[in-house]
C-alpha cells in the first residue's frame, strides 16, 4: 500500500513556473502583459494624417475643378510659376525624408551622436525648403500674382500655402524632438518620439510631389 502511494506521488510532476513577460526596460509586466500592436501616439498620428489627407483631397479636388474649366491656365498677364527652382526645392524636401529615415535607423541602433546629426540635417533641409519657397512667393507677389488675383492666385496660395503650413509645423515639432534628443532621451528602447515625428515628416514629404506635378507642371 505504501509502495503504491509512493508510485502515485512520483507521477505527479511539479507545476511549471508562471511565464512572465518582460518589458523592454527590463521590468516584469506579468503573465497577461503584452506590447500593443500600435502605440497610442502612433495611432493618434495615423488618425491625424487621415484627417489631413481628406483636407488635401478636398483642396486638390477644388483645384482640379477650376483648372479643367479654365480656358487659359495661368490667365494672361500673370507670371509663370518658377518650375526650375521648385524642382530643386522638391529635391531638398525629398532629401529630408532620407535623412529622417537615417535618424530613425540611428536611434534604433542607439547611436546617439549620429541620430542627433541626422535630425539636425533634416530640420535644416526643412527650413531650407520653406526659405526657398518663401523667396519665390515674394518674387511672384512682386510680379503680380497675389491671393486676390482671381481663381488662379487663390487656388495656388491656398493649396501650396496649406502644405507650407504643414511643413512649418513639422519643422517646429522636429526642433522639440531634437531638443529632447540632445538631452539623451531617445535610444533603441525609447524611440517612439522620433518614430511618430518621422511618420508625419514622411507624410508632408509625400504630399509635395503630387502638388508639384498638379500645380507647377500640368
Amino acid at each position: 500500500m505504501a509502495s503504491g502511494s509512493r508510485a502515485s506521488v512520483s507521477k505527479i510532476r511539479p507545476l511549471a513556473p508562471l511565464r512572465r513577460a518582460h518589458s523592454r526596460d527590463g521590468g516584469v509586466r506579468g503573465d497577461l502583459g503584452r506590447r500593443p500592436f500600435i502605440s497610442n501616439a502612433m495611432l493618434a498620428i495615423v488618425m491625424l494624417i487621415g484627417a489631413e489627407m481628406m483636407l488635401f483631397s478636398g483642396l486638390i479636388g477644388a483645384f482640379l475643378v477650376f483648372r479643367l474649366q479654365a480656358a487659359f491656365w495661368p490667365p494672361p498677364g500673370l507670371p509663370q510659376l518658377p518650375i526650375a527652382v521648385t524642382t530643386l526645392n522638391t529635391l531638398v524636401l525629398l532629401g529630408s525624408a532620407a535623412t529622417m529615415y537615417l535618424a530613425v535607423r540611428a536611434v534604433h541602433q542607439s547611436r546617439q551622436r549620429l541620430m542627433r546629426r541626422w535630425l539636425t540635417v533634416t530640420a535644416l533641409l526643412g527650413a531650407a525648403f520653406l526659405s526657398i519657397q518663401g523667396s519665390e512667393w515674394v518674387r511672384l507677389v512682386s510680379h503680380g500674382l497675389r491671393l486676390s488675383s482671381g481663381v488662379y492666385g487663390a487656388t495656388f496660395y491656398t493649396l501650396i500655402g496649406c502644405h507650407a503650413a504643414h511643413v512649418t509645423a513639422a519643422v517646429i515639432w522636429l526642433l522639440f524632438v531634437l531638443g529632447a534628443a540632445m538631452r539623451g532621451r531617445y535610444n533603441a528602447r525609447n524611440a517612439s518620439g522620433i518614430e511618430v515625428a518621422a511618420v508625419y515628416w514622411y507624410f508632408v514629404c509625400a504630399v509635395w510631389p503630387l502638388l508639384f506635378v498638379l500645380v507647377y507642371l500640368l
